[in-house]
């Protein structure tokens, strides 16, 4: 007995394991983990009293979170520097950008545009004589916009 297939399968759902980062000062990079993809609206409540008196909550101010980047440690120093530069009183300091996410053939499929973003802080992981793990870098970008294009 035949079968019949409705279609093509296609996975709809995305991994999220090919990523990378893109600023408009040109500064690049490839991390291996990247949280705080955030919006928050405030809930602003009003009390209405007519006759029965009732909460209303209306949407407020919208907050961004706090984008953190992390990656092994290596010989790219862009971050860093950029970090450096507002630490030096750099006047623009303040960078639009995006965080990519890719197939396995590398194709785009998904595209999140941050804006004004800058490094409120960066670190590296521990100094230990003791351990064999790899040193990690982490850098956390302070951003005032974020929109979903992909």
């Amino acid at each position: 007995m035949a079968t019949n297939v409705p279609g093509p399968l296609e996975d709809k759902e995305y991994i999220g394991s090919w990523f990378a980062v893109e600023l408009d000062n040109g500064v690049k990079g490839n991390f291996t983990d990247i949280s705080g993809l955030a919006i928050e609206v405030e809930v602003v409540e009003k009390v209405d009293a007519n006759t029965d008196t009732t909460t209303r909550k209306r949407p407020g101010t919208a907050k961004f979170g706090d984008i953190t980047l992390k990656r092994t440690l290596s010989g790219d120093q862009a971050f860093w520097a950029w970090a450096m530069s507002i630490r030096d009183g750099e006047p623009k300091f303040r960078h639009d950008g995006a965080i990519v996410l890719y197939d396995i053939s590398e194709k785009e499929i998904g595209r999140w545009t941050f804006l004004s973003a800058w490094p409120s802080k960066w670190s590296a992981s521990d100094l230990d004589i003791g351990s064999d793990d790899m040193m990690t870098e982490e850098v956390t970008l302070a951003i005032e916009g974020l929109k979903r294009e992909k």
